[in-house]
């Protein structure tokens, strides 16, 4: 993705609930380089494998009631319960702090769409990924300055919010947009829109289409997709699953389960509650969106 660090906190507190959840759950050591590790033997001997989660409605969050919920989650339930491990706690935290989590063993898997690029797999491995993503904006009810591409955010002027280490953030840049504020989340981007305190805000489309149709305001609507550009190239962006580089085993465990449920249609049926449809299903594979 060319993209640089990504996504999102949409619970005050998040961060602290995944804390205390830690409290009291011994820490997994690092595999030794080379033996493809053995995380999840003792992940079954534990019967409970911590997620961290990045707090971005569809993909991973904690809800209303407090549960941890989203597309991530839910797949990493009907996975890793498949490999024995039938406990799932959540360890919510920033987006920016996922990697940097996983690696100090904070958490033992990133249930966070985490979207897959070369710089990334440079720190961690992926599983081959559960989605593929274009991006899509907030605007006012009509659209009014016709904003459909990052080149006509550039071209208008227009004031275009987006979130802390989005990936549109460098989409936006390539295009020449030069007004880019950030703020917490996609729900304080349709508010700043509907107040007019922005023109735009950007976001992945099942995430835009998603507040957007949640909050039923009749002041924003949802742009159809839009297409970024790396080079003047167009970008599909996908999110997976990552794991400590040492963990082979692990990985190549939850992709067997993954692939069965792609082939199966199950993952589809799991990720339509949240908004995704099978436009978003992906046959791509973390190798390739590794590749520099």
């Amino acid at each position: 993705m060319g993209r640089g660090v990504r996504r999102r906190s949409l619970l005050a507190g998040a961060a602290a609930l995944g804390a205390m959840g830690a409290v009291g759950c011994s820490r997994v050591s690092t595999a030794e380089t080379g033996s493809g590790g053995d995380l999840l033997e003792r992940l079954r001997a534990q019967r409970t494998v911590r997620l961290g989660l990045a707090g971005e409605q569809p993909y991973s969050y904690i809800g209303r009631d407090g549960k941890m919920t989203g597309s991530a989650p839910t797949i990493a339930k009907r996975i890793f319960e498949r490999l024995g491990v039938p406990n799932l706690q959540p360890f919510p935290t920033e987006f920016s702090s996922l990697i940097s989590g996983l690696n100090s063993q904070q958490f033992d898997v990133v249930a966070a769409g985490m979207y897959i690029n070369p710089e990334r797999c440079q720190q961690v491995i992926f599983a081959d990924p559960e989605y593929q993503m274009l991006d899509a904006f907030i605007v006012p009810k009509g659209n009014p300055l016709n904003l459909r591409t990052y080149k006509d955010i550039a071209e208008s002027g227009a004031k275009m919010a987006t979130g802390v280490g989005y990936a549109e953030i460098a989409y936006a840049k390539e295009a020449g947009v030069k007004n880019i504020t950030t703020l917490p989340d996609q729900l304080a981007g349709l508010l700043n829109v509907e107040q007019g305190r922005v023109d735009v805000f950007v976001g992945t489309a099942v995430t835009v289409r998603n507040v957007v149709q949640q909050s039923k305001s009749r002041k924003v609507e949802a742009t159809p997709e839009v297409t970024p550009l790396v080079d003047g190239e167009p970008v599909i962006d996908v999110g997976g699953f990552a794991f400590r580089p040492a963990e082979t085993n692990l990985r190549d465990a939850f992709n067997r389960e993954l692939h069965k449920m792609k082939k199966s249609g199950e993952l589809l049926r799991i990720m339509r509650p949240f908004g995704f449809g099978e436009e978003q299903m992906t046959e791509i594979t973390a190798e390739e969106k590794c590749r520099p």
